[in-house]
């Protein structure tokens, strides 16, 4: 077994990279303060954080409780819930064999394909959203969760397409060619052989997708704007509103814990599949 040969140390080379180590190190600091703050004024009411005395009569859980009974929070969970997981495998399902068939395959339009892949991306959705509202009230089809899978769908597929590419473009072509020896045929040498193989970049897309879909404002506020079809970023906004006049800044915190924790849990346990995507990609191009 090889060991890993570990460097001397270079003073020179540590002070030039120094002032990197300060900004990342008061960053970190940062986020951990206002995520702590916001953590802390979740358990306590809302006259201790104004008085800036945070948790000092104990954790409480009734801002928790009340969000997600009363603040309609459960509601808004179970759709970021339904959005997710039914758009995040229709991407994927679409965007990893397009992938396969653009960075394997040469055909006649391939390359225009790809460019417009580019340029698909490059369109913000702002300027795409009113002839689809239009479209949509048009044929009846307005807040509904079928209309806002379906453009989640559309609107990652080409980003999730290009991203993909270069996982796809790395792997060796030994593969499929052992593969077409043994009688397999390219759609079994896909899902059995070559997708298995791009598992690492499919994973970080894959979060990518999760993080966006979940967080996912602008869409849901136009073509889910009812109480029964919110997610949670949309919820959120809603209940900040509501605080105008009712004052449970504790239950407010609460409600930013509940959006942020998936996330956050999934990051602390897929930190490392995100980095090994990330850079495994950047090599193969």
């Amino acid at each position: 077994m090889n060991k890993k040969i570990r460097e001397p140390f270079n003073l020179q080379k540590e002070l030039r990279l120094l002032p990197g180590y300060i900004i990342v190190i008061l960053w970190v600091v940062f986020v951990f303060v206002v995520v702590g703050w916001i953590i802390g004024a979740s358990f306590s009411t809302t006259k201790e954080i104004f008085t800036d005395k945070l948790l000092n009569s104990g954790i409480h859980f009734q801002s928790y409780i009340k969000a997600w009974t009363k603040g309609n929070l459960s509601s808004y969970f179970i759709n970021s819930i339904i959005y997710t997981v039914s758009s995040l495998p229709l991407i994927l399902l679409i965007s990893a064999p397009c992938s396969y068939v653009l960075s394997r395959f040469e055909f006649k339009g391939g390359k225009v394909f790809q460019a417009l892949l580019v340029l698909s991306i490059s369109i913000p959705s702002i300027m795409i959203v009113l002839p689809i509202y239009s479209l949509a009230t048009q044929i009846g089809i307005l807040n509904s969760r079928l209309t806002l899978i379906f453009l989640y769908v559309c609107m990652n597929v080409p980003f999730t397409t290009f991203f993909l590419l270069s996982f796809f473009a790395g792997l060796p072509k030994t593969f499929e060619e052992a593969a077409a020896i043994d009688g397999a045929t390219p759609i079994y040498t896909f899902f059995k052989i070559m997708l298995p193989l791009a598992q690492p970049g499919i994973i970080t897309v894959g979060i990518f997708l999760f993080v966006n879909i979940w967080n996912e404002y602008f869409m849901a506020l136009i073509f889910a704007n009812t109480a029964s079809l919110r997610p949670l970023s949309v919820g959120l906004y809603s209940m900040i509103q509501s605080m105008t006049y009712t004052g449970d800044w504790a239950g407010l915190f609460a409600s930013v814990v509940v959006v942020f924790l998936p996330t956050f849990i999934m990051y602390i346990f897929l930190s490392e599949k995100i980095i090994a995507g990330v850079t495994g990609g950047a090599l193969k191009e």
